[in-house]
């Protein structure tokens, strides 16, 4: 795709999803909508990335954006996550790094099916007390095929397939779906009897330094039942599973009150069981999680100058506010829910525009643009004269940060005329 650089005062975008983007993309200034290959900006599914991102980078402008990397599935997909977490905590401990290598303690124990099966029978049958494991699809989102269990037998199909690995004259009636099995986490934080998870939004703008920022504001997704760890339990998904596509389809469910509490609230709420530093050291225990997951992909991820990535982190704090890490989503939900949820994420995605700054207006000394704060440029980025160690759940202050922006910009474009 050859064109000519547009001039930055007309930025052309093209969006292939129909939900807060595209709304927030439409009303930017200075910035249109294009139906031809000439855009500036793309917000693309992962599958035109895919099939079409390598065809086109070539002709790309440099200040051309498109929203995935290519390999973003290094993080995303539950396997490969998985895969190279367990290959940097051995590479840190070859390097005699063990202290490192301790704090990637952050992510359940994980077995990759069938491939690893005959490993997680053994972890499984040394396991006395029978615990609680829980089955994912690799390749699904929202819920879909997960299932939990404690008997051997629930997996079968895995066992049979592990088998006949490698077996020219298997049938291809006989394959299974890959899937991650993972231990439970049986006792999990609980606010009003009802379990959480944490959905977190993490912008990296690149791998070639690794840059990340942080979205101070995020919300807890509740079940709409009173947990219990009861094992006859097990096949209530509406109890176990906090995916917003999954309690939709709870009974009673209020579409308009949702299912969800800003991390804000939550926090608060927090500081009123616990105390200030038990609180805040789990948060940045949170943002540390996130920094040393992005560490262990680094290597494997194809940098682009072209490329950015905003990761839909699923974190679960347990009774002792451990947290931990449950998944990243290489294409978290847009699409909003509840006003207060529209409001959050179109605000949040005029704040990556402007992190992203295809117009060129940031003097890149920044550490807080909108409601992002940078937490990582090949190293770690320490708040200034700060009482916490992350920003994650503090006062969202977006709209004095990116007012204070604008005025800093005007004034500068009027010194230099």
């Amino acid at each position: 795709m050859q064109r000519q650089q547009q001039k930055k005062t007309e930025i052309k975008w093209k969006c292939l999803l129909a939900n807060c983007i595209h709304e927030v993309l439409s009303t930017r200034n200075g910035w249109r909508e294009t139906d031809r290959d000439d855009w500036d900006f793309i917000w693309a599914d992962k599958d035109w990335i895919r099939m079409h991102f390598d065809e086109c980078r070539a002709g790309l402008p440099p200040t051309t954006r498109v929203n995935h990397f290519r390999n973003h599935y290094e993080l995303t997909r539950k396997d490969h996550m998985v895969k190279n977490l367990k290959r940097m905590v051995n590479n840190l401990r070859r390097e005699d790094r063990a202290s490192e290598a301790a704090m990637y303690d952050f992510f359940p124990t994980t077995y990759a099916l069938p491939m690893e099966y005959g490993v997680f029978v053994e972890d499984y049958k040394r396991q006395s007390d029978k615990p609680i494991w829980i089955a994912k699809p690799i390749g699904k989102a929202q819920g879909r095929g997960i299932f939990l269990f404690t008997d051997l037998k629930d997996v079968k199909l895995w066992k049979k397939a592990a088998e006949n690995r490698g077996n020219p004259k298997q049938d291809d009636d006989d394959d299974v779906e890959n899937y991650v099995v993972q231990k439970y986490i049986e006792k999990p934080l609980l606010v009003g009897g009802k379990k959480f998870d944490l959905r977190i939004y993490v912008l990296v703008t690149g791998y070639m330094p690794l840059t990340i920022w942080l979205y101070r504001q995020g919300f807890a997704r509740f079940s709409a039942f009173r947990f219990s760890g009861n094992k006859g339990t097990l096949k209530d998904t509406h109890l176990h599973l906090t995916n917003v596509a999954v309690q939709k389809t709870a009974p009673g469910y209020d579409r308009e009150a949702g299912c969800k509490w800003f991390i804000d609230c939550l926090k608060r709420y927090l500081l009123s069981l616990h105390d200030k530093e038990t609180v805040d050291k789990s948060f940045y225990e949170i943002q540390m999680l996130i920094i040393r997951t992005l560490l262990a992909v680094q290597k494997s991820m194809m940098h682009d100058k072209h490329c950015f990535e905003l990761y839909g982190y699923d974190v679960m704090l347990d009774s002792d506010l451990k947290p931990w890490l449950i998944e990243v989503n290489a294409s978290p939900s847009l699409t909003a829910d509840t006003p207060s949820d529209h409001e959050f994420k179109c605000g949040m995605l005029d704040d990556l525009l402007d992190v992203i700054d295809i117009e060129e207006k940031r003097t890149g000394d920044e550490t807080q643009v909108g409601g992002f704060d940078q937490i990582y440029q090949g190293g770690y980025v320490t708040p200034v004269k700060s009482s916490v160690q992350s920003y994650l759940g503090c006062y969202n202050n977006r709209v004095q940060v990116k007012a204070r922006a604008q005025r800093e910009y005007i004034r500068s474009k009027n010194h230099s005329k």
